[in-house]
């Protein structure tokens, strides 16, 4: 029984071995002479003369949440679909348990604004100062005229 898993321990074994020599390798035939254009990061041969661009938005992540929610609904979906007479009763309920909460993490991210493709809304405000029925009438009526002079009128 154990005779079948020594292909697999014996190529874990290579591996760390190599990994290993590799290493030592570096680190014996490595010249040491650390130079201003050795510390430098490297991007492509292009020596960066701006700053540093600003983070991305929150709605590229949201975005790149659906690419991967989708692609690991596929993962499950394909084999599912292969096989899914033999699963019978046990693999429809799964499978709906598993689609409602791709689903649900779906809503999430529309409710979140991840398809929103124009400029950004602020969000509605909670604040009870803040209501549909509060308009600039009712809030000079409020604060009140006391104080103020007369509006003048546009000539």
């Amino acid at each position: 029984m154990t005779g079948q898993y020594l292909p697999i321990f014996a190529l874990g074994v290579l591996a760390v071995l190599f990994a290993a020599l590799s290493f030592g390798a570096s680190r014996l035939l490595a010249p040491r002479r650390q130079t201003k254009a050795k510390l430098a990061p490297y991007e492509c041969g292009v020596e960066e003369s701006t700053d540093a661009p600003e983070r991305f938005g929150v709605r590229f992540f949201l975005i790149a949440m659906i690419f991967i929610v989708f692609d690991i609904e596929i993962i499950f979906l394909y084999p599912w679909a292969v096989s899914y007479r033999g699963l019978g009763l046990f693999g429809l309920v799964a499978m709906g348990i598993f689609a409602l909460a791709v689903f649900e993490s779906f809503v999430y991210l529309i409710g979140n604004g991840a398809l929103d493709w124009g400029p950004s809304r602020p969000k509605w405000r909670r604040d009870p100062q803040v209501s549909a029925r509060r308009t600039s009438d009712t809030t000079i009526r409020r604060v009140g005229l006391d104080g103020r002079g007369a509006p003048e009128e546009a000539a």
